[in-house]
């Protein structure tokens, strides 16, 4: 795959951390799951998905539980899910997704960060079909490559690609697949995970010439910093 996903989570968790914004994205995409299906993640998918991927990024427990009992209580609160497709500089490809109360501030805030940092924004379809939806599982490298790939043949998984990164052994596969993987891993006893996503991944990473790669950052600060962003995809290849 050649993300170097560890990486890219570290760097992410290691900004976020720094001004607690990734709790306040949490509590928001957690209420969202919990308020459209039942508020149990046993019997819904997308909160279980959420709380995995929570976890790994160490989201404390009353943030969740704040959550799950926001969206019990029946507050009247919505947020309409929404993505951004758009351009960076040398043509480089972005995805952004949003949950907002307020669709016009959202798009403008979004265009905004785009066309202030030499990107524009593009039409729905524009960028993601360069991207594949993909599940995203990691753990502490106690197995090998070779021993996990095995494991997910066993299981009857038919896993995109397993990588060895930085220490830990990273599972591609479709979305589909997202938990039957976990599934895999816990019957192996292994709980814990070091990344539990569900991703836009692209399909061909690219390299930008320094300055270009200095204000593609830019940018992409610029749109991750926006009230409303939920994720950020991107094919741009960041190095370490």
């Amino acid at each position: 795959m050649g993300r170097k996903w560890n990486n890219i989570k570290e760097k992410k968790a290691s900004k976020d951390a720094n001004t607690s914004r990734i709790y306040a994205k949490f509590g928001r995409e957690i209420y969202v799951a919990a308020k459209q299906g039942e508020p149990d993640p046993e019997s819904n998918q997308a909160l279980k998905v959420v709380l995995e991927r929570a976890k790994t990024y160490s989201v404390p427990k009353a943030i969740i539980d704040r959550a799950i009992e926001k969206a019990k209580g029946g507050s009247e609160e919505s947020y309409d899910e929404l993505r951004y497709e758009g351009f960076g500089p040398t043509g480089s490809m972005v995805i952004v997704d949003t949950l907002t109360n307020n669709v016009n501030r959202t798009a403008s805030d979004v265009r905004a960060a785009f066309g202030k940092n030499g990107g524009n924004m593009g039409v729905s379809g524009s960028v993601a079909y360069m991207f594949d939806f993909v599940a995203v599982i990691g753990i502490e490298g106690q197995k090998t490559a070779d021993e996990v790939l095995e494991m997910m043949m066993e299981a009857d998984i038919d896993v995109r690609d397993v990588e060895e990164e930085d220490g830990s052994i990273i599972v591609y596969a479709e979305a589909d697949q997202f938990h039957l993987v976990q599934e895999a891993f816990k019957q192996a006893g292994i709980t814990e995970f070091t990344v539990a996503e569900l991703t836009m991944m692209a399909q061909n990473d690219v390299e930008l010439p320094e300055d270009a790669q200095a204000q593609f950052e830019k940018m992409i600060d610029a749109i991750e910093d926006l009230e409303d962003v939920q994720q950020v995809y991107h094919n741009v290849d960041l190095g370490e």
